[in-house]
């Protein structure tokens, strides 16, 4: 899954990057007069509206989705903008199926902007297929009109539009909708699942070229290919210590670690590389658990330990002090961190073993999605 990102003014970088560094200044000394640590979020964010066609023909397209999420998100962990790192949020539509409302032109918003990549990694496990009409102009201005896109323009706005009918169906209008995204700086990236050329001849090239995109022709039904390597094993036995590290707390803590838990397996299923492919991804800034682990929510400003009620800890931690608590947490904190460096470190040597082994795979949606993603990623100044 590679390709996507465009425009923007160094001025508007820089102002963003010494506003940055003031509002850490200051947010550093207002720290020291309080007893928890606390951090200010990165401004930045890489934003991605995935439209995938969930009709009878598009089972592999479904497919690669969801084994390749994976290496998308781990690829997208070492953007840059000056020496911020962007969030990720990744919003998720299905249409063209039967199943769906006609009234609304056979779509479903099936996540809204979302950091939580154990939630979209569930969504995308529940997808399924079924025929039906592709409107491709509606589904892309519903993308628009629906979700919260922001206006700050550090930020990488893309659509990824996947499908195999004709662009101009419906009776909303491609033109108007890929014209409205490049109005509000949203790009609109087209990846059409089969030919090159009859992607072209239905308009699908021409629906990104309105919106500033790439078009992208795939082939759908390629099966995703992985390399072993001498370090996956490590790599997932550090995983296992790394689940250990996470407190759950409140309401849906013991959910989400079952969720967690649920996506390990999820990966797994496709291959001991995706799960691999995941187990990365858990060990970069983009793996984020503040609402129900105790490690990460110390973190946001405004948390207070003093707040936490008793029925919201983990049974470990019911009968614990404040300071017991702070101390427990401290520790996972640490072997956490001691963890993620060490997954870094040895996916590192796999890049270069891959590397070495496989020739890039220039016809998946992994790499057409990352391939437009840093094309567009450049002229907004970010670097990997």
């Amino acid at each position: 899954m590679k390709t996507i990102l465009k425009t923007f003014v160094i001025s508007l970088c820089m102002i963003s990057f010494l506003s940055c560094n003031a509002n850490e200044k200051k947010e550093t000394e207002q720290l020291a007069l309080t007893e928890t640590s606390t951090h200010l979020p990165n401004k930045q964010f890489i934003k991605v509206a995935l439209l995938l066609d969930t009709s009878n023909s598009m089972d592999g397209l479904i497919d690669q989705a969801k084994a390749q999420l994976w290496d998308i998100v781990s690829e997208l962990s070492y953007a840059k903008c000056g020496d911020e790192k962007p969030n990720l949020e990744i919003a998720l539509y299905e249409y063209g199926n039967d199943n769906l409302n006609s009234d609304e032109g056979y779509i479903r918003q099936v996540l809204t902007f979302s950091n939580d990549l154990d939630e979209i990694s569930k969504q995308l496990f529940s997808l399924t297929t079924n025929g039906g009409n592709e409107y491709c102009g509606h589904v892309i201005q519903t993308s628009l009109n629906q979700l919260k896109w922001g206006s700050n323009q550090d930020d990488l706005k893309l659509i990824f539009i996947a499908g195999n009918e004709p662009f101009t169906q419906g009776k909303i209008s491609y033109q108007d909708a890929a014209k409205q995204a490049h109005k509000n700086d949203i790009s609109v990236n087209t990846i059409f699942c089969g030919d090159y050329n009859q992607g072209i001849s239905t308009y699908w090239k021409d629906g990104a070229d309105l919106a500033h995109g790439d078009y992208m022709a795939i082939n759908h039904n390629h099966e995703t290919t992985y390399v072993a390597t001498p370090y996956d094993d490590k790599i997932l036995n550090l995983n296992q210590k790394l689940n250990k590290t996470y407190v759950a707390y409140g309401s849906i803590g013991n959910k989400k670690m079952e969720l967690q838990e649920e996506q390990d397996t999820n990966a797994m299923g496709y291959s001991q590389a995706n799960a691999v492919s995941r187990t990365v991804s858990k060990s970069s800034h983009l793996y984020m658990n503040s609402t129900w682990d105790l490690v990460d929510a110390e973190k946001e400003k405004g948390f207070k330990y003093d707040a936490l009620k008793k029925e919201e800890l983990p049974a470990e931690l019911k009968d614990k002090s404040v300071s017991e608590i702070k101390a427990y947490v401290a520790k996972k904190r640490q072997d956490r961190e001691v963890i993620q460096n060490e997954i870094q470190q040895l996916n590192e040597k796999r890049r270069q073993f891959i590397k070495s082994q496989q020739k890039e795979n220039s016809n998946g949606l992994e790499n057409a999605m990352i391939k437009a993603i840093k094309t567009q990623a450049k002229e907004k100044k970010y670097t990997w």
